[in-house]
């Protein structure tokens, strides 16, 4: 009979009893997350590991006594808080171009290749001391990116004084040559204006604290070494040093593609001259060319805007050099 039926579910079990629906499920979904968490709060995110391993080196360092730890018996450093280069080819780029080194590691057990053997034989020749690490150390000095086994950590840059690089260019046996940077944000750029600046004799680079690249391992590399014969000042005002150096007596020069002086020949050429290089994609800022006494232009073809930052400053510099000669 029905209701009377032993089979399973036939029976109504007592109790209140709810519909059928989503379950909430709609209403939740409707519903707002609340405010973005923090990168670091983030499991997932880089930030997030960076502060794992922050917090562990912290607990590591009570357990010892107050004394930070040194993280292995590699010696390695609990954060990386400097420049890394990691991986083969860019580690070999790097000690052939000569950049100081603070530390250099190597993982226990990698595969060796023809790169590492490079890496390897060139350490050996140039008394570069290479630190064994374990695979987990190097992710975690890393930050957990593609070292391949080998990471190389150079020490912070050291900026020199504006005010030392003004005066040994005016103390100079030949007329101060300066060069600023107005918003260069790719290292690159940074490093090859440099070595331009070394080639043809220039006293200094200028560079500002903010909405600018810095000497990285990028602008390092670039530089092909010259960053070490060149000084490079950082300044946190860079319209101010730009008035500084034309109360010196320089010739503040910006290059600008719509400017109607030609390089070659402009006013104060065989004087201090203290050339402006802007960025690539929006050149000069505004107050920057009201600070320069002269704008100047390099003639190129009508087919082509504007040259790269760096290659501007090359031709520049080569042509103020040819100038005085």
């Amino acid at each position: 009979m029905p209701g009377n039926s032993q089979r399973k579910g036939a029976v109504r079990k007592k109790g209140k009893t709810t519909p059928a629906g989503s379950g909430g499920r709609v209403r939740r979904a409707l519903e707002g997350k609340g405010p973005t968490p923090r990168a670091e709060d983030r499991p997932y995110h880089k930030a997030y590991r960076s502060r794992g391993a922050d917090e562990a080196a912290k607990t590591t360092g009570q357990r010892s006594g107050g004394r930070k730890s040194t993280g292995s018996r590699s010696g390695a450093p609990s954060s990386a808080g400097s420049d890394w280069v990691i991986g083969r080819n860019p580690v070999l780029e790097v000690l052939l171009a000569g950049l100081p080194v603070r530390r250099a590691y190597v993982a226990d057990g990698v595969e060796r290749d023809d790169r590492l053997r490079d890496i390897l034989k060139f350490a050996a020749e140039h008394n570069v001391p290479l630190l064994q690490a374990t695979r987990a150390e190097l992710d975690r000095l890393t930050g957990g990116g593609v070292h391949q086994g080998v990471a190389l950590q150079l020490p912070p840059f050291e900026y020199a004084d504006n005010e030392d690089v003004l005066a040994n260019a005016l103390d100079s046996d030949t007329p101060g040559l300066v060069v600023a940077c107005d918003s260069i944000t790719d290292p690159r750029n940074l490093g090859a204006i440099v070595r331009s600046a070394a080639a043809f004799g220039a006293h200094g680079v200028i560079i500002p604290e903010r909405r600018s690249a810095q000497m990285t391992a990028a602008a390092w590399k670039t530089s092909a070494g010259a960053a070490a014969r060149v000084p490079v000042a950082q300044v946190t005002n860079l319209n101010r040093t730009l008035k500084g150096y034309a109360n010196a007596g320089f010739t503040v020069v910006g290059l600008a593609g719509e400017a109607e002086t030609d390089i070659a020949g402009f006013p104060g050429i065989d004087g201090p001259v203290l050339v402006v290089v802007g960025s690539e994609g929006e050149g000069l800022a505004r107050l920057v060319r009201e600070n320069c006494d002269v704008l100047v232009h390099i003639p190129i073809g009508s087919g082509v805007e504007s040259l790269n930052a760096s290659v501007a400053a090359a031709i520049a510099l080569y042509e103020i050099s040819r100038a005085r000669a």
